[in-house]
């Protein structure tokens, strides 16, 4: 079969593959690449107090919303595993990252049967999982964060204790595995 034209340039993916972040199709999403990628990702750019990945974010986010959402909350990071994790003070005034950033996630839910839409209680959980990094896992703060108020009485009760990237990496999998299994 013919390679069909794609737009953009390819980058090369775990598993040795091409991926078109301008063009990203369903078929070239592999849950084993979104696995090592987001589990080899720091969150905050770096900038906490030990090496946390953006895996081991997302099976928290997954752990901490309803049932029927989980799958999703684990996969809702997952566009970064193609363009990286992009610090919200900037990613915010990037508008095209964020519509490259759509168009990954688009093709990945699709990838796993689900489907793509804004939802408000992932937002909730992610917020929450946030607040409770920036508390676990960063310095204090120069002033108060953005929203922190509105959360604080949600944080999760236990402390995040940061995993090195193989064993985020197995988490998420396995993780992944619980999930798709109840679909």
């Amino acid at each position: 079969m013919q390679n069909q034209e794609r737009t953009g340039d390819w980058t090369q993916i775990y598993n040795g593959k091409k991926f078109w972040p301008l063009d990203p199709r369903s078929e070239d999403v592999c849950i084993d690449d979104i696995a090592h990628a987001l589990s080899m990702i720091c969150r905050f750019g770096g900038h906490c107090n030990d090496f946390y990945s953006v895996a081991q974010h997302s099976v928290l986010v997954s752990q901490n919303i309803e049932e029927k959402y989980q799958l999703h909350g684990l996969l809702h990071d997952s566009a970064e595993a193609y363009i990286g994790d992009i610090v919200l003070p900037l990613k915010k005034y990037m508008k095209g990252i964020k519509e490259i950033e759509k168009k990954i996630e688009i093709a990945i839910f699709e990838h796993f049967g689900l489907v793509y839409s804004y939802n408000h209680k992932i937002k909730t959980a992610d917020k929450i999982v946030l607040y409770t990094e920036m508390r676990d896992l960063m310095a204090e703060p120069p002033e108060e964060w953005q929203e922190y108020n509105e959360y604080i009485y949600l944080l999760l009760e236990s402390r995040i204790i940061p995993l090195n990237p193989k064993d985020s990496e197995r988490l998420f999998l396995e993780r992944y595995n619980i999930l798709i299994n109840k679909i």
